[in-house]
């Protein structure tokens, strides 16, 4: 139950006023612990932001120059992109291919059926049922039963597979029944009619000689639409055969079905005949190669120069955080950049973040053992420490140098990165990796991440003890308000009565006579 506050009205005196500045000081312990409690809250935060920053660089070195693929990229060029283009896979050697006379390229079969004819106007939605199609110029045929559509497809490969379609006049029409064969994955072909021509056409997907669709049952269905020499057992008619691709590889005459195809880890498309020569050269992929590794310097020194702002940050100890009595005093912007000033140096000097600095330092410019002379340290590929101590440790490029080491020895390269091997043999990044690792486990020990509760960290820990203290000290602050409007309220009662006992005796002794 509230205890009724009496506000002044016998003594004259503003009582809130009075309560409210000995509240102020009352509550100075608090805002203390509320001040204590938002350092530590953006102590925490700048941590994670520096876990984040950690984590990128990680995510980047994995993405990249960790990976064996990286140092294998290949370039590959055509003398004539016109006729022949190539592509190489990382495994492929570098080399010199000539593919010369290109008598042909690989065409894939199709089979075109005559017009459709009808009685009336034909609508290809409409249900196969309700229309009478004219076959041989003189039958009308209507298609009124279910029908079991049996084909034996034969790819270019040789491979043949048997193919079952069940149509029903009542529900199917003729685009139903195209996207029936369309969407049968062993039939492999892309079919369309044409309402201008009215004809329906059936291309095989695949490229090559020997493709081959026989209509084993379902003669009925393709004489109707424009399939007219169709018959049961023999070869869809209306072909038109496929066709192989015919060239010449470094002297050596050959076909194949698709005009992509793949020897010895190249992979090359023809694109028209040619009777001359073309020359496809793979080499390695120095400009790939070399962009890799300076992200990864780039990346490196983006971080270490946000931690290094961190560590030497001005600290303002005079700007502490807004109260919330000093915020209703400010403008928004006023606020902001005060709470700038008291953020600023959180870090500043912070023990895990040099000595990160520090062992991140070490693990880079270390020898690996077992890697070929003149590319085991990274000074020796042309990536070295900047002189200038004040930058904290960022790498510089010498381009001309890595470009020749590259082109030299890329193998060698990704070994200095990423040697699989233990201690001194293990490769710089995954040494790098390993610290960055021990950083971010110790900063999560310290102020834990998204998916720890507050309890399972240090400074998340100290906060729910000054939680634990502002609460004990807010219930005392009501204590100690309500004490004080008990005792200016029993003040303002005896006011009230000696104003009370003054009248009487001024009314008793004749204090309101004439």
């Amino acid at each position: 139950m509230s205890m009724m506050r009496i506000g002044g009205l016998a003594s004259g005196m503003d009582i809130d006023k009075i309560v409210g500045d000995l509240m102020k000081v009352e509550r100075a312990p608090i805002d203390k612990l509320k001040q204590k409690k938002q350092l530590l809250e953006w102590q925490r935060d700048a941590y994670r932001d520096m876990n984040r920053l950690l984590n990128d660089l990680d995510k980047h070195i994995f993405d990249g120059v960790m990976r064996q693929s990286t140092f294998l990229q290949k370039k590959v060029t055509s003398s004539n992109e016109n006729v022949v283009t190539a592509t190489a896979t990382p495994s492929a050697a570098n080399q010199t291919v000539e593919i010369s006379n290109i008598t042909q390229l690989a065409t894939a079969a199709r089979w075109t059926s005559d017009a459709i004819q009808t009685v009336g106007t034909f609508d290809p939605n409409a249900k196969l049922k309700d229309v009478t199609f004219i076959v041989g110029g003189v039958t009308h045929v209507n298609l009124t039963s279910p029908l079991n559509v049996k084909l034996a497809v034969t790819d270019p490969s040789g491979a043949t597979k048997d193919v079952e379609i069940s149509i029903d006049p009542d529900t199917d029409t003729l685009q139903s029944v195209i996207s029936k064969l369309n969407q049968h994955g062993d039939l492999g072909v892309n079919a369309f009619y044409d309402d201008v021509t009215k004809k329906v056409v059936i291309n095989k997907k695949e490229t090559g000689a020997g493709a081959s669709i026989q209509l084993i049952e379902g003669q009925e269905l393709f004489r109707a639409f424009g399939f007219t020499a169709a018959l049961n057992n023999f070869e869809l008619t209306g072909k038109t055969d496929g066709q192989n691709a015919k060239f010449t590889i470094n002297g050596l005459q050959t076909e194949r079905t698709s005009n992509t195809f793949t020897i010895n880890d190249m992979t090359y498309t023809l694109k028209n005949t040619h009777a001359g020569t073309v020359t496809i050269t793979s080499s390695t992929n120095t400009d790939a190669i070399f962009n890799s590794i300076k992200s990864f310097v780039d990346k490196y020194n983006e971080t270490i120069d946000e931690i290094n702002k961190k560590l030497k940050e001005t600290r303002y100890r005079d700007y502490q955080p807004l109260t919330d009595e000093q915020r209703e005093q400010l403008t928004e912007k006023q606020a902001e950049k005060w709470e700038e000033k008291a953020k600023s140096g959180i870090l500043r000097g912070d023990s895990i973040l040099s000595n990160a600095l520090s062992s991140m330092r070490q693990a880079l410019y270390r020898k690996v053992d077992g890697v070929e002379d003149g590319f085991s340290q990274l000074a020796q590929i042309g990536i070295t420490t900047t002189p200038n101590y004040l930058e904290g440790g960022k790498l510089i490029i010498d381009e001309a140098k890595l470009r020749q080491k590259i082109e030299e020895n890329p193998d060698a390269i990704y070994r200095l990165f990423s040697n699989n091997g233990e201690g001194n043999a293990k490769g710089i990044v995954l040494q790098l990796r390993d610290e960055i690792k021990k950083t971010m486990k110790s900063i999560e020990d310290k102020a834990g991440n998204t998916l720890k509760t507050a309890n399972q960290y240090i400074i998340g820990k100290s906060i729910l003890d000054i939680d634990t203290r502002i609460s004990a000290a807010e219930d005392r602050l009501r204590r100690v308000e309500d004490r004080y409007w008990k005792q200016f309220s029993a003040m303002e009662k005896a006011v009230q009565r000696a104003n009370s006992q003054s009248m009487y005796l001024m009314n008793a002794f004749g204090g309101g006579a004439q």
